[in-house]
């Protein structure tokens, strides 16, 4: 029998917080109130066992994604294969690089089954899963650190341009990163192709070898991660601003190949207090940027919304990542 999980309205009375071991959700729809409830409904039912799912394929979701086939069973985790794999020939990479995104997504799936609604989204820890009627839109706020949560920009999401999925990923996240990269943000068609693609462009944002960076074999932090002895980043000194243009100019390399490819429509690197942009405001058919005010921390966005203390900065990032 799935055990059950934490499944509560946040105190706004709008949004509705899913947590189940380590997936935590924050879940919002908009439409008639009835569409809201069986959304909501929908959402907690597809919720409950989906980290039992993962769990009994844990040992093959941990394993590099291969390109000659998937083993996998699960809806959800055959979703997470078909995101990471596009990168499988060129890099180390497990499907696991695509849970957060896969999970929002499935998440969301059920509750536009459920229910016509105008608007939607499903927050993983910073990764997001959109829905968007004909005519609607969402403004995201763009973050420069998660770990001292602020926007350094907002972007207006429309339902015409195709994104649906957006992921950060860098060394000052949850996840272990192998690169330098303070956050990178990815917008996609999907949220688990945009989580994917995060961690392969931070990884990308680097200097190998610098004596200012501390890096550490995963294992010794997290004895059972997939990145096994790999050394991931702990700490990142004093950097010269040229260094910080290579690392940048690393990642953006690598974000241009990956629009080209069509596997991304937009990213935002950034490094020590400098920000790169690719597919966001470079051209005329490109996504806008719109600056944020100085000082605006992410969590006071929301107003009213609950704050999030702690060292959960995914729960924190959720109040200006993503609102009306």
């Amino acid at each position: 029998m799935a055990r059950l999980p934490q499944i509560a309205l946040l105190p706004d009375g709008r949004r509705l917080h899913l947590q189940d071991g380590p997936i935590d959700l924050i879940v919002e729809a908009n439409g008639a109130a009835e569409a809201v409830r069986a959304a909501y409904a929908a959402a907690a039912r597809r919720f409950t066992g989906l980290l039992d799912e993962l769990c009994d394929e844990l040992a093959l979701l941990r394993a590099s994604a291969r390109t000659d086939g998937c083993a996998l069973q699960g809806p959800v985790a055959r979703r997470m294969h078909d995101a990471v794999v596009p990168y499988a020939s060129e890099t180390f990479i497990t499907p696991m690089a695509a849970v957060a995104g896969s999970v929002a997504e499935t998440v969301l799936a059920a509750m536009t089954a459920a229910a016509p609604l105008d608007r939607a989204y499903v927050n993983n820890g910073g990764d997001i899963a959109l829905y968007l009627a004909p005519e609607q839109s969402f403004t995201v706020g763009l973050v420069d650190r998660p770990d001292r949560p602020g926007l350094f920009g907002t972007s207006v999401l429309t339902a015409g341009d195709g994104i649906r999925g957006i992921a950060t990923s860098g060394w000052r996240g949850r996840s272990f990163s192998l690169g330098i990269a303070d956050a990178v943000t990815i917008l996609a068609v999907g949220a688990a192709d945009a989580d994917a693609a995060a961690t392969v462009v931070a990884n990308a944002v680097d200097l190998p070898g610098h004596p200012a960076i501390t890096r550490i074999p995963a294992r010794e932090l997290q004895p059972d991660s997939d990145l096994g002895d790999r050394p991931v980043t702990r700490g990142v000194g004093p950097l010269a601003p040229a260094e910080i243009d290579t690392a940048l100019a690393a990642g953006t390399a690598v974000a241009d190949t990956l629009i080209a490819r069509g596997l991304i429509r937009a990213a935002a690197l950034h490094l020590a207090g400098e920000t790169r942009t690719v597919g966001l405001g470079s051209d005329p058919t490109s996504l806008s940027v719109i600056p944020a005010k100085a000082g605006i921390s992410m969590a006071s966005r929301a107003a009213g919304g609950p704050r999030f203390r702690g060292d959960d900065e995914r729960r924190i990032a959720e109040q200006g990542t993503l609102h009306a």
